[in-house]
This record gives structure tokens, C-alpha cells and sequence, in this order.
């Protein structure tokens, strides 16, 4: 466990009465992104009502079981074997988050795992609101060429050092949040503040082999609640086409059941420029099915139209490269 202490800088002396009092900017480095995956380091940075920094506070977690892709966070079996388990650094991490906002990029993402961890703990998360600064860029109509953390850090000048190590991941949010709150509260944008709703219970299902390029291996129900999306800001420019790659504004659709949650998956589709669709129609340039051969409604209707097929795993490497619609 790392912990530091800088002094706050002065601010402003206006600001919106009804802001925060203050902020617990968060990254945890997870196993995969499905439902029963876990979390294998967290850190915190918590700053005041006017964003600046108070301290920040980083520890590892033995997931008690494989760490998932190691390619991608650095952290090995080996190293995590000998880290505290949640339950051991669940009072320190609440004492973290405590009476704050919970500050993320894609926060439900976070939000989540934190929820599941401590429910497996028998405890709850100490977080009744979370700030998404995905959401937040929006709002304040940000020039992006895309919603991913680098992005955000480049708009903002601030240099990553390690690019999925949780305390440098939520070292560079807190410096591309700060600026962002104060544009906020200086054009007095309202916050888009999501309630948190903690878990009172969780128990981990059976795994099911994971698919190859797929980070998760719970397959969740197919039911979901509806959910309002934006609306997609690009012309679709047609089908996909084998081999090719995905164009912002393309419509995707999905059917079935997929091992990451299909509400992540679906708002990295959004971050990524396309149109997430609820049906299939002549317009749709893509179905995502782990099950091509099911009859289901979108299935049967994909091969009526023709539309492309392309499993959750193929889809996940097409959304590393999307091409960006053309300059209006």
C-alpha cells in the first residue's frame, strides 16, 4: 500500500452551493470485465469540494484466482500471491470513498466491481453517487476525437506514465478531472450525477470456458432493462465488411448472451463512435452473436437481410481500430 499527502492548493472563492463536497477519483485493474471477475489492485485518489488533491492511496489484491490478461495490466500470479484479499483492505478502501462521489471513466464499470467486491465480502460500499468523466466530457462538449482516458489526458496535458496501472490510471483522471470540474462550475454545467446502489448479497456462479480473445466467462441472463442511449452523432456509412474495419455511425446490434456485460460492451461501442441498435433492420451494419446459429428473433432477421455476423471476440478486436467519420 502506497499513501501521499500534498498540500491543497488555493481556488476560486465561487462555486455551485449544490457541487460535492468532495471527490474519491478511483481505478481498480480487474481480471476481465465480466460479472463474476475480480479485482486484482485499486487506488484512490481523493480530492476536496474544489478538486484539489488531498491524498492519494494505491494497494494490490489477491483475486484468489488467475489474474486474468496479464499482456495488459503487468500483474502476474506470482506477484498478487502474497497481496491482502478484499475483505483485508475493505475498511481502508471504504475509509477512502467514504461521504464522497466515486470519480471514474466509465464509472458503472468501477462502480460494479467495487459493489460485487464488497458484497462478497459481506460488507457494503460506503458510495451513494458516482461521476463518470466520459459523461462528464460530454457535457462539457469536449473536442475528443474519442472517449478513451488517453484522449482525455492528451486534451488536458497530462502524460501517462503506465497505461493500466491503477495508480497512475487514477493519477492522470484526477488531473484531467480537476480542470473539468472547474470548467463546470465556472459555466455553471450541472454534474451528471448517477445514484449508487449497493449490493446486499452476491454469489459467484459457475464459470463457463472463456472464448478465445474474451476477457470474461460468466455468460449473464439475456434479460436486461432498457436503457436510454445518446444519440449517435455520425451518418451511418453502411454494412461491415469482412476484413475491414468498423466506421463510426455504423449500426450494431446484439443478441444473445455475451461473457463481457452487455452494458459495457455496449457503452465501449458508444464510446467508440457507432450506433447501438435494438433491432435488426436493412440499415443495421453489424449483428454481435457468440450463438449465429440460435433463432432468435435479430439472428433470423440478420440472415433475412443479409447483415454481417461477427462473434463478441472478433467485434472486441474491430473496436481497437475504428475509423473515424469524416469531417462534416
Amino acid at each position: 500500500m502506497l499513501e501521499d499527502r500534498t498540500p491543497a492548493a488555493s481556488s476560486p472563492t465561487a462555486w455551485p452551493a449544490a457541487y460535492p463536497k468532495g471527490y474519491a477519483v478511483v481505478d481498480v485493474e480487474t481480471t476481465g470485465l465480466a460479472r463474476d471477475d475480480r479485482i486484482i489492485s485499486a487506488a484512490v485518489y481523493r480530492l476536496d469540494a474544489r478538486g484539489e488533491v488531498e491524498d492519494h492511496w494505491y494497494t494490490l489484491v489477491n483475486p484468489e484466482r488467475d489474474p486474468g490478461p496479464v499482456w495488459i495490466h503487468g500483474l502476474t500470479s506470482d506477484v498478487l500471491e502474497s497481496a491482502p484479499l478484499f475483505p483485508d483492505i475493505a475498511e481502508e478502501f471504504s475509509a477512502r470513498l467514504a461521504d464522497r462521489v466515486l470519480v471514474a471513466h466509465n464509472a458503472v464499470f468501477d462502480w460494479q466491481m467495487i459493489a460485487r467486491e464488497y458484497a462478497r465480502a459481506e460488507r457494503e460500499a460506503p458510495v451513494r453517487q458516482r461521476l463518470c468523466t466520459i459523461a462528464l466530457s460530454k457535457e462539457l462538449g469536449l473536442p475528443l476525437p474519442n472517449h478513451k482516458l488517453e484522449s482525455l489526458a492528451a486534451h488536458f496535458g497530462v502524460v501517462q506514465q503506465r497505461a493500466h496501472h491503477a495508480l497512475d490510471d487514477a493519477r492522470v483522471l484526477a488531473e484531467a478531472f480537476r480542470p473539468s470540474l472547474k470548467a463546470a462550475a465556472e459555466g455553471g454545467v450541472r454534474l451528471p450525477l448517477h445514484e449508487c446502489r449497493p449490493l446486499t448479497e452476491w454469489t459467484d456462479r459457475a464459470a463457463v470456458p472463456r472464448q478465445q480473445g474474451s476477457y470474461g466467462g460468466y455468460r449473464p441472463t439475456s434479460w436486461r432493462p432498457a436503457r436510454k442511449r445518446p444519440a449517435c452523432p455520425y451518418p451511418n456509412p453502411g454494412r461491415y465488411e469482412e476484413g475491414k474495419r468498423l466506421k463510426q455511425g455504423m449500426r450494431i446490434a446484439f443478441s444473445g448472451d455475451t461473457s463481457i456485460e452487455r452494458d459495457l460492451l455496449e457503452d465501449r461501442a458508444i464510446g467508440a463512435g457507432l450506433h447501438v441498435a435494438t433491432s435488426i433492420s436493412r440499415l443495421t451494419s453489424l449483428l454481435v452473436t457468440n450463438d449465429p446459429d440460435s433463432g432468435t428473433s435479430k439472428v433470423v432477421k440478420a440472415r433475412q437481410y443479409g447483415t454481417p455476423v461477427v462473434d463478441e471476440a472478433a467485434f472486441g478486436q474491430l473496436l481497437g481500430d475504428v475509423e473515424p467519420a469524416p469531417e462534416q
